[in-house]
């Protein structure tokens, strides 16, 4: 319901929305311009929808570029919380079956985001490597380490030790971020107003980390982020 509410108030320019997505995406204008863009598409898609995001600890992003966002999964809104909180931009890794879905894909193309098909071995690897060597150089990135969305509303599924690889091989920080509520605004069958949380924890940069296995920090990641969700819900 809230999407069609969203859409309807916004009717007038959604041919026009995605029309210049894909061809930001195709013609790859610059990380940052196409984020600018969409950043102030989804502040108005939020307004419209009814959804308030509240964003805390952005000061714990790290100032320097090349990091990755390690956040709880919920739904297909999530990015767009982090779109609308986060000043910064990133790409983002999202699963083969949703590459294809109006809107997101044009997202995803804008963004120059990645798709991994996790039934495929070689294919995963290829992306994760393309990971790791776009946030060695600079670029930042969000993945899902619990693999798909949990349906236990604010409780968390484990994340997965090999969703960490990328960032470890990069030597990137790594930033915890939770977020609460998120699966109420497209879950839901809805339009009441709804507010989102969004927490982005301290970062472990690699000093921190090096010395553990991927599934102790996925372990730690989670640990720090069900504690917030725990307090907030």
């Amino acid at each position: 319901m809230r999407i069609a509410l969203m859409v309807i108030r916004c009717i007038l320019g959604v041919p026009f929305y995605l029309i210049k997505l894909a061809y930001m995406g195709k013609h790859n204008w610059s990380l940052e311009k196409s984020y600018n863009y969409l950043r102030k598409l989804c502040i108005m898609a939020n307004r419209k929808g009814r959804v308030t995001i509240e964003a805390h600890g952005v000061e714990n992003i790290p100032k320097k570029d090349g990091f990755v966002f390690f956040p709880n999964h919920q739904g297909l809104y999530d990015v767009l919380a982090f779109i609308e909180s986060s000043p910064r931009p990133f790409a983002f890794v999202a699963k083969a079956e949703v590459k294809n879905i109006i809107l997101l894909k044009q997202v995803m193309s804008s963004l120059h985001s990645l798709s991994i098909d996790r039934s495929d071995l070689r294919k995963s690897v290829k992306v994760i490597d393309e990971m790791v060597e776009r946030v060695s150089s600079g670029e930042n990135f969000l993945i899902f380490a619990e693999g798909t969305r949990s349906k236990k509303g604010n409780q968390m599924n484990e994340m997965k030790g090999g969703s960490f690889k990328s960032a470890i091989k990069a030597k990137a920080p790594i930033v915890p971020c939770a977020i609460v509520d998120a699966f109420v605004p497209f879950d839901k069958s809805s339009i009441k107003k709804v507010t989102v949380k969004v927490f982005y924890l301290e970062p472990l940069y690699y000093e921190d980390y090096k010395d553990m296995s991927s599934l102790e920090i996925a372990a730690l990641v989670k640990e720090k982020i069900q504690e917030v969700l725990d307090a907030n819900s």
